[in-house]
């Protein structure tokens, strides 16, 4: 009988697009999306490590977070390595998800970083006065509706959400001085304002850990004859159904029943503007 030896399994994740945002005929990066793969990915025993492939240029801070603190959390307990590996883009929350990693890898060319918060929208109060258009907007609570676009900002409203962006910023900041502590320079303040680099940049200033790409960075950690296994999400070719003339998404799928947020053709542009425009950022 002749024995062969066990090659190593490395299952890998795939992390691409937005994250939070539906765009569509697909669903944005969310918890609820790749939940499932990642923990297919970890229950793989005889694995030694995980590996992440991440294209996104951000989105939802809480997704990111949520997604970041479910592989930590498996990654702990199972004891396996995270490998993380940005392609085009991990930008802002797309480098929350590759704080996962125990190392984090990416291109010479890739975008990286943008560590801060932002919030954008348009104000049409006085396109819809010369249009001789009421807006009427029936309220209980004073600062219901914050930032309506249809009204004029209020400075205290702004202010507001200044301050909530502060503590999302300083919460992130506290993730990547965790993460890359001994790694990046004193407190890395220099790091956390939005700036983004190219891969060569960021492993100079400490964000990541290497330059190279996943399957070559696996074969010389593990052997040539490593095994990468691909896990992904299985989806059906159309992820929605028309109900009663309107769309609703709940979790990883779109449903017809109530508890969700309601999708129809503008909802769906709106949506593909927004995931456009975040990837535009970076010249993608």
């Amino acid at each position: 009988m002749i024995w062969r030896k066990r090659r190593t399994t490395i299952p890998v994740l795939r992390f691409s697009g937005p994250i939070g945002l539906a765009v569509p005929l697909r669903p944005g990066l969310s918890l609820a999306t790749v939940t499932g793969a990642i923990e297919k990915a970890f229950a793989i025993k005889r694995s030694p490590a995980v590996a992440i492939a991440i294209n996104s240029p951000g989105g939802s801070p809480v997704q990111s977070r949520l997604i970041y603190a479910r592989v930590r959390a498996l990654a702990e307990e199972r004891k396996k390595t995270v490998y993380t590996f940005i392609e085009d883009v991990g930008a802002s929350g797309g480098y929350m998800l590759a704080l996962a990693g125990d190392e984090i890898w990416a291109d010479p060319t890739s975008i990286v970083g943008s560590i801060g918060v932002i919030s954008a929208g348009f104000g049409f109060h006085k396109a819809i006065a010369r249009l001789d258009i009421e807006r009427r907007i029936y309220r209980a609570g004073a600062h219901k509706v914050e930032l309506d676009p249809f009204e004029p900002a209020k400075p205290e409203a702004v202010e507001r959400l200044k301050a909530i962006q502060r503590e999302i910023h300083e919460t992130f900041k506290a993730m990547v001085r965790e993460r890359r502590a001994g790694r990046i320079e004193g407190d890395g303040e220099a790091l956390f304002d939005g700036r983004v680099w190219t891969g060569t940049q960021a492993c100079e200033l400490g964000l990541i850990d290497g330059l190279g790409d996943l399957r070559t960075t696996m074969r010389e950690r593990f052997g040539e004859d490593v095994r990468l296994k691909p896990v992904g999400v299985r989806r059906g070719w159309l992820p929605r159904r028309l109900a009663g003339g309107r769309l609703w998404l709940r979790g990883d799928r779109l449903d017809d029943y109530g508890g969700g947020e309601p999708f129809g053709f503008a909802g769906d542009l709106l949506g593909a503007i927004e995931a456009r425009t975040l990837w535009a950022r970076y010249g993608f």
